[in-house]
């Protein structure tokens, strides 16, 4: 009796990508969480330091719908990190703008991004390391840049099966 299931022909590159991607956000939502940060309220907070952006901006960045976005920033506001404040550049728009005690909290929380990015990639060879960063770079910026729309957008990382 043959199988019917199919030969692979190539590694799953999505259950890889996808599996890899879930366990760095696990490990990174633990450390954030120890400074009781989320990853959205860093990506804000580093974000909104670098130049003035309204919420709009902050939420393209972070790949945040405007709902997610408003909690994030809501969050933020109770916590003392950042507030809504009028643009300098147009009356009608409202910047995100990060408190003093924001600032302090985004610093920690880029040491600990950073040393989540550290520790995964530190059990790579340099060698190894450099290679993975600049294909998952060329990826990201090439072919793999641009989302397909689709009816049914896969949302949860896959069980290898």
């Amino acid at each position: 009796m043959t199988s019917m299931t199919p030969a692979r022909t190539e590694p799953d590159l999505s259950y890889l990508l996808d599996h890899t991607s879930h366990v760095l956000r696990t490990r990174m939502a633990a450390a954030l969480g120890e400074i009781g940060l989320t990853a959205r309220m860093h990506c804000v907070l580093v974000h909104a330091l670098e130049e003035e952006r309204t919420q709009a901006q902050l939420a393209e960045i972070g790949d945040m719908d405007k709902t997610t976005m408003v909690v994030t920033v809501d969050a933020l506001e109770k916590a003392g990190l950042a507030e809504r404040r009028p643009s300098s550049t147009d009356r009608r728009a409202r910047i995100i703008a990060v408190t003093g005690a924001g600032a302090e909290v985004a610093a920690e929380s880029q040491r600990i991004v950073d040393r989540v990015h550290e520790e995964a990639l530190s059990s790579l060879p340099g060698d190894e390391r450099a290679v993975l960063l600049r294909a998952l770079e060329r990826l990201a910026t090439g072919h793999l840049e641009t989302p397909v729309e689709s009816p049914r957008p896969a949302r949860r990382a896959r069980q290898r099966g």
